[in-house]
């Protein structure tokens, strides 16, 4: 599948801004399941200084500054990417190692080179250990249970006990708080379930991205009505002859999951240990007082219809 992606950011300031620096996480890259056939950000004001760089968890991040004076700051983000449905299929079974010995994988032993999925085990700026998230994730995870079937069965309690609310939380929401109100939005969802698998000594990637969505029948698509998404990977590693290891993903959201991706529907923007990690466009500036933000994104599959020309 072809899926033309376009974002779209936009800050009004009510002063003029003099300097401006940003970091933004808008253009995805190759990996298992997807190709990038093109991507670029646009800038406006023309910034004097531009550049891309790869992060440590292998995201490339743009880098921008601009020094003139403006009221308005604008990105666009553009990509056409191919997916590949043969890489985001469900396994026909839930057979793999139970969850402990996955646990015992990626703890630290002596003399033994240290797995790399083990960096995802931690706590991290927005994920904060609290039992209740072991509370919560208790029933999933019984003894000797599959890694995978725990965690499906951890990410339909979120998806079916939470519930989806988009004035509940904002940016800064804490998972432990999302938990206990029982409401949030993908970003507090993924949070929650990467909290309760690190607090099981489980590694767990926040990924942000897109997805393709469906207008009702009979209603066209609306351009820049999508958004961002977020969702989960976990990793299970190659043992006791389970030979289809590799990060696994799950979006408690909308209760999908599969191999490198929970669908073809998806594409992977960036990958980190949070939200902090991957935020779409962040910065400092100089001036401007309050602002106004607004984002639009429209993903849309390019036999559809050809968004950029």
């Amino acid at each position: 599948m072809k899926l033309d992606i376009l974002h779209e950011t936009v800050y009004d300031y009510d002063f003029p801004v003099d300097i401006t620096q940003h970091l933004a996480h808008l253009k995805p890259n190759d990996c298992l399941g997807q190709r990038v056939l093109s991507t670029r950000v646009t800038v406006s004001p023309e910034p004097d200084y531009f550049e891309d760089r790869t992060d440590i968890f292998g995201n490339i991040n743009t880098f921008f500054s601009i020094g003139s004076r403006h009221t308005r700051l604008k990105t666009v983000a553009k990509s056409l990417i191919e997916t590949d449905s043969a890489n985001a299929t469900v396994p026909q079974d839930l057979f793999s190692p139970s969850w402990e010995e996955v646990r015992h994988h990626h703890r630290y032993h002596a003399h033994q080179p240290i797995v790399a999925a083990a960096d995802f085990i931690f706590a991290s700026p927005m994920i904060l250990f609290h039992d209740d998230f072991l509370d919560f994730a208790k029933d999933c995870f019984t003894a000797k249970a599959s890694i995978l079937e725990a965690t499906v069965a951890l990410m339909q309690k979120i998806h079916h006990e939470l519930q989806y609310e988009t004035a509940a939380t904002d940016v800064t929401t804490r998972a432990i708080d999302s938990l206990k109100s029982r409401q949030g939005v993908c970003q507090d969802f993924a949070h929650i379930m990467i909290s309760c698998l690190r607090m099981l000594g489980l590694p767990a990637q926040y990924i942000s991205g897109y997805m393709l969505t469906h207008p009702p029948p009979g209603k066209p698509r609306l351009i820049g009505s999508d958004a961002s998404h977020a969702w989960v990977a976990t990793y299970i590693p190659p043992m006791n002859g389970f030979m289809q290891a590799g990060w696994f993903h799950f979006d408690p959201t909308n209760n999908r999951w599969g191999r490198h991706a929970p669908s073809e529907e998806y594409v992977i923007l960036s990958r980190g240990r949070d939200y902090a990690d991957v935020s779409p466009i962040r910065g400092v500036i100089h001036g401007g007082g309050n602002h106004r933000l607004s984002v639009a994104v429209t993903v849309l599959p390019v036999n559809d219809k050809l968004l950029f020309v």
